[in-house]
């Protein structure tokens, strides 16, 4: 079958379902797919909130200093000019659909602070901010009238004369690939954070709309930068968010001490999340953990404002360690948790490939640069969503329709029954998945070196022949996750490339990016993107781009 928009949206998080309902308004009929329900998208994920300078102490300014000085200095100021301007129109308009926001004794929205912010300017949902905003705008898209094709799996772009005009996707209850053909197309397929094990992020997140794009001829960028967030609890990889900190919570070692005193001593547990996740390494490192972990306190904060404000995480220790954060301290140790690159795009969400937008997590704007600050992915996926949206209902008025793309969806389908018609030769797709996983956290993790990247890339190279004689043994067409799961593994040993060889790339220790053999930050060479672009029958191609400084120079970054 064949179905036809004017735009078609990839991903039903928060920067999908804000796009689909920003071309919708401006009249454009938009269809999005999703391979989950979009209320179990990734961004429902997200606890601590958001970050808009509505405070009359704040200004979008100081919200862009903090958001440059965070990200080390890689962010395009423009871009963070723009994204920190429009934050409180886009919050509010949330408010407006329905979100409600934490609100203080005095009635007026209140506040927590986060790490790497001078001013507490993120505002919040308890710890379940991401799910109360996906909620609001499903409702509201399901208003407008927007079509969603849920638990569809999109397979290839479709790229007819260089310009892309639709996508491939199977209708998962059905077994059934579709073409549909759009006038743009806009990648909102979020993180790839399970190309690491463990991850803080759900299991549908293996990096789908950075390797669609990368195999369609986009490059991707700043996929070096990686970010592991400190707070994850033992054993199990989920988030302990940062509003936890943000409510005064400690981090200790064995000893019981404040180690961040020794690493940040002004900002202490708010510095920035690259900070204290090498803090946490080092003490590890060093001897002073318990069992791979340190441990968040937050006995002092007292049962009443945890079990308010913090309800979810008190929820998550106690089912799954049996511990009450109430009486005890929390193993944690640092974590994946989100990339900071992604399909290069412009600040409407244009990428370099004509017809194709990208927006939340697969994009890279930039305005997160080597480390992004907590609550801004939030604010990212509202305010860049809106604004791929918009430009893509503009940039379809002047498009054509196509009739053509018959010959390409009868392509993925033999390609997709080729794979489903390879015999079992002793590889599987949960094995791979593993060892890419554990090789990722190993070697291209908080701390990295030249010989562990090399390393690790021969090895994802070895996987990647491997994944070649995989088979899918469930031989059947509905419902066939072995065969959805095979496919996400392509996917994700792209993105474990590209982010190998643009780590091995940048020789300096800069945000997430920590060198061992490179510990300093060096401006006069590396104060650049580095991208990476998929070149057939060779390797792929590295490049470079200037990173746009309007006002804010670099400087050193202490907390």
């Amino acid at each position: 079958m064949i179905i036809d928009y004017d735009v078609l949206v990839l991903g039903a998080g928060l920067a999908g379902m804000r796009a689909a309902l920003e071309a919708k308004r401006r009249g454009a009929s938009v269809g999005v797919i999703s391979k989950v329900h979009p209320l179990r998208s990734h961004s429902g994920a997200a606890e601590g909130g958001i970050n808009a300078a509505l405070d009359p102490g704040d200004s979008w300014e100081i919200h862009a200093f903090d958001t440059i000085k965070g990200s080390d200095y890689l962010a395009d100021q423009d871009a963070v000019e723009i994204m920190c301007r429009e934050a409180p129109r886009d919050l509010i308009e949330m408010e407006h659909m329905g979100v409600v926001f934490f609100r203080g004794p005095d009635g007026k929205l209140g506040t927590r602070a986060f790490g790497g912010a001078s001013k507490a300017r993120t505002y919040f949902v308890a710890d379940i901010t991401g799910q109360a905003l996906l909620n609001a705008l499903y409702d509201t898209i399901l208003k407008e009238g927007v079509k969603t094709h849920d638990e569809w799996f999109a397979t290839a772009l479709y790229v007819p004369d260089g310009t892309c005009r639709g996508a491939v996707a199977i209708d998962m209850l059905r077994g059934e690939l579709h073409l549909l053909r759009a006038k743009a197309v806009i990648l909102a397929a979020g993180g790839m954070g399970r190309v690491y094990e463990p991850s803080t992020n759900a299991l549908i997140c293996t990096g789908d709309g950075h390797a669609l794009a990368y195999r369609a001829g986009a490059p991707l960028m700043d996929m070096e930068m990686v970010q592991y967030h400190p707070t994850t609890l033992k054993g199990t990889g989920f988030l302990m968010t940062e509003g936890a900190r943000g409510e005064g919570a400690y981090l200790t070692n064995k000893d019981g001490e404040r180690f961040m005193q020794r690493y940040a001593p002004k900002m202490m547990e708010l510095a920035s999340r690259d900070v204290v996740s090498r803090s946490e390494t080092i003490e590890l490192a060093e001897g002073r953990g318990v069992d791979g972990c340190v441990f968040l306190d937050l006995r002092h904060l007292g049962a009443e404002l945890i079990h308010k404000k913090l309800p979810q995480i008190h929820e998550i220790a106690l089912n799954f360690l049996g511990l009450d954060m109430v009486e005890v301290p929390i193993p944690i140790r640092p974590g994946m948790h989100y990339i900071m690159g992604g399909v290069k795009t412009d600040p409407d969400g244009a990428t370099p490939l004509a017809g194709l937008y990208a927006a939340g997590e697969c994009a890279c704007v930039s305005v997160h640069g080597g480390n992004r600050l907590g609550a801004n992915s939030l604010l990212d996926t509202l305010v860049f969503g809106r604004r791929a949206g918009a430009h893509s209902a503009d940039y379809v008025k002047s498009v054509k329709p196509l009739t053509t793309g018959e010959e390409f969806l009868k392509s993925e389908q033999q390609r997709i029954q080729a794979l489903l018609d390879r015999p079992y030769k002793g590889e599987t797709h949960a094995r791979l998945r593993l060892e890419l996983g554990t090789l990722m956290d190993e070697k291209v993790g908080v701390y990295r070196d030249e010989a562990g990247l090399e390393d690790a890339l021969a090895k994802v190279r070895a996987i990647r022949t491997r994944a070649r004689s995989v088979s899918v043994q469930d031989k059947g067409r509905i419902y066939n996750q072995a065969l959805l799961f095979a496919l996400e593994l392509d996917y994700m040993i792209d993105c474990a490339e590209a982010t190998i060889m643009s780590a091995i790339e940048r020789k300096e220790s800069r945000g997430a990016q920590a060198r061992s053999d490179y510990p300093k930050r060096d401006d006069a060479n590396w104060l650049k993107h580095i991208l990476v672009t998929q070149t057939p029958g060779a390797d792929p191609k590295i490049s470079y781009l200037p990173v746009t400084i309007t006002k804010w120079q670099p400087m050193e970054r202490t907390y």
